[in-house]
């Protein structure tokens, strides 16, 4: 270690600071590894998010987010509407008949959002190598739109999927089920 090696020209003063942020980085690791088993924990007891586990792009940290902070899904008069919540929608700005949609709103709650979109990039990042559906739908839609906008696709059909999920108590049906 850097600290106990003297052919390096530290003062004592440098050496008990570094030896003090070291200190707080691994009490940081070990607090991180803490949660982490909270996590996983609630994600082995929770039936919720076990099913939820089992949409691609979605995992424990997403799914035990999700149930916590949705808690009944019913109060969402449907999947579009906790996809608006979370920030997954299209923006309009329409007028006379004229539907005008514009980027994400990326209104809602931020934290979750950013969840279902790493999620989704991470399954479309594999899309190609998979051979369901939904991995052959994502592709068509990234080569249509592009990455990025196919990303946001993925999040809105799983938080769509999700709310149905959450709201039925249903088991993840795959798109050609």
């Amino acid at each position: 270690m850097i600290l106990n090696d003297v052919r390096h020209e530290l003062s004592d003063r440098g050496r008990r600071l570094i030896a003090e942020l070291y200190n707080e980085w691994m009490a940081l690791e070990q607090w991180i590894a803490a949660v982490d088993r909270e996590i996983q924990n609630v994600f082995r007891s929770s039936a919720a998010c076990q099913r939820l586990a089992k949409i691609g792009g979605i995992g424990p940290l997403t799914s035990t987010a999700l149930v916590a902070a949705v808690g009944d899904a019913t109060e969402f008069r449907n999947g579009r509407h906790l996809a608006a919540w979370l920030g997954l929608v299209p923006r309009q700005h329409s007028s006379g008949g004229q539907q005008r949609l514009l980027g994400i709103s990326k209104r809602g709650d931020c934290y979750l959002r950013s969840l279902f979109i790493h999620g989704a990039r991470a399954l479309l990042k594999v899309a190609g190598r998979r051979s369901d559906p939904i991995a052959g739908w994502a592709t068509n839609v990234a080569a249509r739109r592009g990455f990025n906008v196919a990303t946001v696709a993925i999040a809105n059909k799983n938080a769509r999927i999700a709310w149905a999920m959450l709201a039925r108590g249903e088991p993840f049906r795959s798109m050609e089920q």
